[in-house]
C-alpha cells in the first residue's frame, strides 16, 4: 500500500475500534455500572477513540518483526507490548482531558495500585485479555475488512464521510466541554463526567417523567451550573464524612 492508503486504513480502524469500543461500554453501563442506558462517550455519536486509536495501536504492534524462534514467545511478547501500549494510551488520553479541559472521563482512584485515578493495574491486566482477544480471534478478521475496503472503489469516499461526520460532532462536542471547563476553572474542581450524565439522566427523568435522549442527553438542559453544582456538593459532603 502506498502512503495515500495507509492513511485511509488508519481512519478505517480508528472507527472500527471507536464503534466497537462504543458498544462495548454502552452494554457495560446497563449491566454492570450505572446499571442504565447512557451514552459512554465524551462525543454525541457511537464512537470512543481512545478505543479507535487503542486498535489502529494493536494492528500496528501485530504487525511487529518479533523472532524469538518459539511461537508461543512471540505471541506472548506481541500480546504485552498490546496490553502496555493500550494502558499508555489510556493514561495519555485521561491526563489530556483533565489537565486540559478538567474534565475527569472516567475515575480508578478506588482501585488499587492506580495512579492519578487514570490507570490501575485491575484495568491493564483487562488490557490484555483485549490484547489477547484481539491478537488470537480479531486481527485476521480485520487484516480481511481492510484489504477489501481498500481494493474496492468509494473505500476514500466512505472514509472522507465518515471523517467529516466525526469532525462535525467533535466540534459539537468541544463546545460543550469549554462550558464545563468554565465552571472547573471557576470553582478549582475536575468534572466527572460519568457523574454529571448520571445526575443529568436522573433529574430529567424525574421532571419531565421521561429518559432524556439517548445522543443528546443534554438537550433538555439550558445550562450545566446547577448540575455541575449539585455534582460538587455532593462531593464535598462525602470527602467531609
Amino acid at each position: 500500500m502506498n502512503v495515500g492508503d495507509v492513511f485511509l486504513v488508519g481512519i478505517f480502524l480508528f472507527f472500527i475500534g471507536s464503534c466497537g469500543g462504543y458498544l462495548l461500554e454502552v452494554f457495560w453501563r446497563r449491566f454492570f455500572s450505572a446499571k442504565k442506558w447512557i451514552n459512554p462517550g465524551f462525543l454525541t455519536g457511537p464512537y470512543l477513540p481512545l478505543y479507535g486509536f487503542g486498535v489502529v495501536g494493536l494492528f500496528l504492534i501485530s504487525m511487529l518483526p518479533i523472532h524469538t524462534g518459539r511461537t508461543w514467545l512471540d505471541s506472548l511478547l506481541i500480546i504485552l507490548i498490546m496490553g502496555v501500549a493500550m494502558t499508555v494510551i489510556e493514561y495519555i488520553a485521561g491526563l489530556i482531558f483533565i489537565k486540559g479541559l478538567r474534565i475527569r472521563l472516567w475515575d480508578y482512584s478506588k482501585q488499587w495500585g492506580n495512579i492519578q485515578g487514570i490507570i490501575c493495574p485491575l484495568y491493564s491486566l483487562f488490557w490484555l485479555v483485549v490484547a489477547a482477544i484481539y491478537y488470537f480471534l480479531i486481527d485476521a478478521s480485520v487484516l480481511a475488512a481492510v484489504t477489501w475496503f481498500v481494493n474496492h472503489i468509494g473505500f476514500a469516499y466512505v472514509v472522507g464521510v465518515i471523517s467529516g461526520i466525526f469532525l462535525v460532532d467533535l466540534c459539537h462536542s468541544l463546545g460543550l466541554s469549554r462550558r464545563i471547563r468554565n465552571f472547573a476553572e471557576e470553582h478549582q474542581v475536575v468534572v466527572h463526567f460519568e457523574k454529571l450524565k448520571e445526575t443529568l439522566y436522573d433529574k430529567v427523568t424525574e421532571a419531565y417523567d421521561c429518559h432524556p435522549g439517548f445522543f443528546f442527553p443534554l438537550k433538555l438542559l439550558s445550562s450545566f451550573k446547577e448540575e455541575l453544582t449539585e455534582i460538587k456538593e455532593k462531593f464535598t459532603e462525602s470527602r467531609n464524612k
